[in-house]
């Protein structure tokens, strides 16, 4: 397990997270100071009206209304101003996006240099971090629990998977892209790959796979009780995919990184059967230094999200 010494503020960090649109805010000691910033302004934080004006916008566009977000939020703070972190859905490494599925117009933008670029002309020096928007939530999610000293992992679950590490490791952590089927009809990931979790997990995958009903209805469906299966098996057959293709990436990261904290958020943690996934989990993790694990589901929120992005930007200023 990674271990490292609770962090302490060293001065106003500004936190963003690009999702179907973006969230901001200022974060002093961990703690949002006023209300989260959104673009498209105004924009009703589940109004799908909005999902999809980020894709829309192309990178010169999208790079300028995040500047102008920072330096909204930075107003009186622009000298003392400690960190910049953004975080979005995507492959980061060293400030550019290699892949960006959600936002495809980003793809290989050095978002780094173009944000630091544009905030030194408005006169804002702050070093800027760009990290996967999972590890921001997870990053988040260790802060408000109070255990940025420990090993966190958390899974959420969309559109598409993302896997989350805190603290962040250097790695490519593509988690929602890890195989869990040798089955070659398994195709049903964004990224075209084969038995891919994100494939059977993902709410996208799920729409596609089951093209006469909604994943809301085949859970349904799969937890009516009547003491029989339901009428259609389909569904209680992809429950059962659906838990078992999860714990699978739980025992495998168990395996690789130890026990530890899991945590589970996203729109589609409404499907989660705790009692289902201990008992998947059971079967696959055996060796007992190995089951101390906890798995715990969350609320999503972008205040988390937003928080994490700070603290790993406050971090990454300090190296």
């Amino acid at each position: 397990m990674d271990n490292q010494s609770t962090p302490t503020s060293t001065g106003p960090v500004i936190g963003i997270i690009l999702a179907e649109r973006i969230f901001a805010g200022l974060i002093v000691d961990h703690q949002l100071q006023g209300e989260l910033h959104t673009y498209p302004p105004g924009a009703a934080p589940m109004d799908p009206d909005d999902d999809h004006a980020l894709v829309e916008l192309p990178t010169d566009s999208l790079i300028h209304a995040l500047c102008d977000l920072v330096v909204s939020l930075a107003q009186g703070h622009e000298k003392d101003l400690a960190a910049v972190g953004i975080a979005l859905p995507g492959m980061i490494r060293g400030g550019v996006v290699e892949e960006a599925p959600n936002l495809p117009q980003l793809k290989g933008a050095k978002i780094g240099e173009l944000i630091t670029a544009g905030l030194i002309k408005n006169g804002i020096a702050a070093p800027v971090t760009v990290l996967n928007d999972a590890d921001a939530v997870a990053a988040g999610l260790a802060s408000s629990h109070g255990k940025l000293d420990r090993l966190i992992r958390v899974w959420t679950l969309g559109t598409g998977i993302g896997y989350g590490r805190y603290p962040f490791a250097e790695g490519v952590w593509e988690g929602g892209h890890s195989v869990v089927s040798l089955d070659d009809k398994e195709r049903y990931c964004g990224c075209g790959g084969v038995g891919h979790l994100e494939g059977i997990m993902g709410h996208r995958a799920m729409r596609l796979r089951f093209l006469d009903l909604e994943p809301e209805e085949v859970f349904a469906i799969a937890n009516t009780r009547n003491g029989e299966r339901s009428a259609d098996p389909r569904c209680n057959d992809f429950k059962k995919l659906w838990h078992k293709s999860l714990a699978a990436v739980t025992a495998s990261s168990i395996h690789m990184d130890g026990p530890g904290k899991f945590f589970l958020t996203g729109f589609n943690v409404r499907f989660v059967d705790m009692n289902l996934l201990h008992d998947c989990l059971h079967g696959m993790v055996k060796m007992s230094p190995l089951q101390s694990y906890s798995i715990e589901i969350v609320a999503e929120d972008q205040t988390t999200r937003v928080i994490g992005a700070a603290v790993a930007a406050e971090q990454v200023s300090r190296r």
